[in-house]
């Protein structure tokens, strides 16, 4: 068959069985398996596909149609522009968490913390935009530890971030201070989980979607002990769901951090707190 017979009949099959936007993941799972650029796709249609190609492409749209993520399919995720290794260990990377790239670039920089880093792309990117810094990234789990460590050795950052296993500040050696600390924790609360799409909620690590209650345990333990790890003037930027920004301003505030405030993405959603040792 030929490339846009392919796509066609992809397509439908996905239109059919209710994915959201079925001619775009088409063309996405189309391009990986013949290894093109997506934006190079359309040159290649004219063309007939090679038959062991053509099943492969087609136990893809199966497994889409299953609603398995497109990057889990393909194993990549592009953030930041660079290209991350993920998998269904890790918490698949956002845009959105770009709004806390930018805030964290938005000053000097030289020991920043990330903590519950999963795939590692919130440490690795401020790694890579940040020649002259250092950091440490904690994660409770041993897997998405495994794809962190996979991701930085890709990025040649091996002698610029650390990985220790263990919940939020435990793994870290005493008096250990940093400039600034980083999190995008499990945000979300435990009665909204069955609203997620099926993508989210059965194809991503449950630990680093929720907490199992309100959606706030997280920010609450990480405002308690973040004023221990911050050095004077240190900055602590959380993501937060749009609705929780006012709530998560609050915790830090009876934390004894200042400074607090809150920063929009790009849709206009209130998407990380900002604070400081004052």
């Amino acid at each position: 068959m030929k490339g846009s017979e392919l796509l066609a009949e992809a397509t439908a099959t996905l239109t059919g069985a209710g994915v959201p936007d079925g001619g775009r993941d088409a063309r996405r799972l189309l391009a990986h398996v013949l290894r093109v650029p997506p934006a190079r796709l359309t040159l290649f249609l004219p063309e007939e596909v090679d038959p062991d190609l053509t099943v492969i492409f087609r136990v893809l749209i199966e497994r889409r149609c299953e609603r398995i993520p497109i990057s889990h399919l393909i194993g990549r995720r592009l953030f930041y522009g660079r290209e991350f290794l993920v998998s269904r260990d890790v918490l698949d990377p956002r845009p959105e968490t770009e709004t806390l790239i930018e805030a964290a670039l938005s000053e000097p920089v030289s020991r920043f913390l990330d903590l519950g880093t999963g795939s590692g792309c919130i440490a690795l990117t401020l790694a890579a935009e940040l020649p002259n810094a250092t950091g440490i990234a904690t994660d409770l789990s041993h897997k998405a530890l495994d794809v962190a460590f996979w991701n930085r050795n890709s990025l040649g950052l091996t002698d610029r971030v650390a990985f220790l296993e263990g919940s939020w500040f435990v793994p870290l050696a005493r008096g250990q201070r940093f400039d600034l600390i980083v999190s995008n924790p499990p945000y979300i609360a435990y009665d909204e989980m069955d609203g997620l799409t099926r993508e989210v909620r059965d194809h991503e690590p449950r630990m680093a979607l929720t907490d199992e209650a309100d959606g706030l345990n997280a920010y609450r333990q990480i405002g308690a002990s973040a004023g221990r790890h911050l050095t004077p003037g240190g900055r602590l930027l959380l993501e937060t769901g749009p609705t929780q920004a006012e709530a998560v301003s609050a915790i830090l505030r009876a934390a004894g951090l200042g400074e607090v405030s809150v920063i929009r993405d790009l849709d206009g959603r209130d998407r990380v707190v900002s604070a400081r040792r004052t």
